[in-house]
């Protein structure tokens, strides 16, 4: 059982992206293709080094892992793919750290290639496409009987309940987009880079009450890659390696609700009191809260930061509102968290983006946006799925 003890056993050896934009006009093989070139020349290796492939896909917007093999010309010895959401990043690279420990693969490019823009339908939820017809609504909560046509429909009901519940402000919460593009507005490779006010958030447009233009995400093209292998390996390429120390798979069931932790009692949750520790991530890594430098989590919509920031401890229910003012969360604060602009204003590839990010941080590699010293850093999401990093 010992050699299963997944603790810096495994590491990122490489990380690669494409460009982002909106209507790129280009196929999701081909992003997908730039991003996997990328990550390989960041490592210093060949295509056909490259023996496993984990592609988190979702018709019609993403690319298939069958058609990127056969058309990039990879010889797989392992492949899977997931539905395209935020919620299985993590989880694809949990897979493919577990594929090289057990050598099935020597190194798994894990990624997403999205075009949002090839996408005439309401995206990702409602009767109208594919997902939304699944038995019971969509994977975000929608529910069309009731209204509930789209991602940002589930998440407004979060916002809603939590304003009421903790008479935090629509103010406040835009205090995590103005962070986010502050970020963005370091990082060449962001979409917006404007900088943000508290005044232009508040003055931007409802598009679910209580959620504004401001708190929603890009809507993009792009690819992004992380390439996986063994310790061993990875200290002996190109770049230094970044360990992948702690886990912790996604949850399911009656308590869970995609965008909130359970207790909040929307959807089939019941209403108690939540309490988040212990997390197995921590245990595993052998860390504490106080250890982290900076924490990334899936930011479609900007109240996912304040229920992830709960979640996991960093603050109790009802805190985050206070806890993310004043520059406590951006580069510099107390908790730096998506030091790229995240899915609000560098891009949408499905937290993938977080990944890359997330390992050049480690490197020391993100110029004026950098982390003093990073040693640790957390990807945590409000559905309740971790991995924990460190240099």
């Amino acid at each position: 059982m010992s050699d299963w003890n997944l603790k810096d056993q495994t590491a990122v050896c490489g990380v690669g992206h494409s460009s982002y934009g909106k209507r790129l006009n280009r196929s999701t093989i081909d992003l997908g293709g730039e991003a996997i070139r990328n990550a390989l020349e960041d490592a210093g290796l060949k295509k056909n080094d490259l023996d496993g492939l984990i592609v988190s896909f979702g018709t019609p917007i993403g690319a298939d892992a069958d058609t990127l093999a056969y058309a990039l010309g990879l010889k797989l010895r392992m492949y899977n793919q997931t539905w395209a959401h935020g919620r299985f990043t993590a989880s694809c690279l949990q897979w493919a750290a577990m594929a090289v420990k057990a050598g099935l693969a020597n190194y798994v490019a894990c990624l997403a290639s999205i075009s949002f823009s090839g996408f005439r339908k309401p995206m990702m939820g409602g009767a109208s496409d594919g997902e939304g017809a699944r038995e019971g609504g969509g994977g975000h909560g929608e529910d069309p009987v009731y209204g509930m046509t789209s991602p940002g429909a589930g998440s407004a009901l979060i916002a809603q309940k939590y304003f009421a519940k903790y008479g935090a402000t629509s103010r406040q919460l835009g205090a995590v987009a103005v962070a986010f593009r502050k970020h963005a507005s370091l990082n060449p490779a962001a979409m917006m880079r404007n900088p943000i006010s508290i005044e232009d958030h508040q003055n931007s447009r409802f598009v679910c009450e209580p959620l504004r233009l401001l708190d929603y995400c890009q809507i993009n093209d792009g690819a992004a890659c992380v390439i996986v292998t063994t310790s061993e390996r990875a200290r002996d390429l190109q770049k230094s390696p970044v360990f992948i120390s702690g886990m912790q798979g996604l949850p399911a069931g009656r308590e869970e609700f995609i965008w909130t932790h359970p207790g909040f009692g929307v959807a089939q949750q019941s209403v108690f009191d939540y309490q988040p520790e212990p997390q197995p991530v921590y245990q595993m890594a052998g860390v504490t809260h106080a250890d982290i430098d900076a924490l990334f989590t899936y930011d479609a919509f900007s109240i996912l930061v304040w229920t992830a920031l709960e979640r996991w401890g960093f603050c109790r229910p009802g805190e985050a509102a206070a806890f993310t003012q004043d520059g406590r969360i951006e580069v510099g604060g107390d908790l730096p968290i998506n030091t790229h602009g995240g899915l609000i204003s560098e891009g949408h590839i499905m937290g993938w983006n977080h990944q890359v990010e997330i390992v050049r941080q480690l490197r020391g590699e993100c110029g004026p946006r950098q982390v003093a010293n990073a040693q640790v850093i957390q990807w945590a999401n409000a559905y309740g799925d971790s991995l924990i990093y460190r240099r």
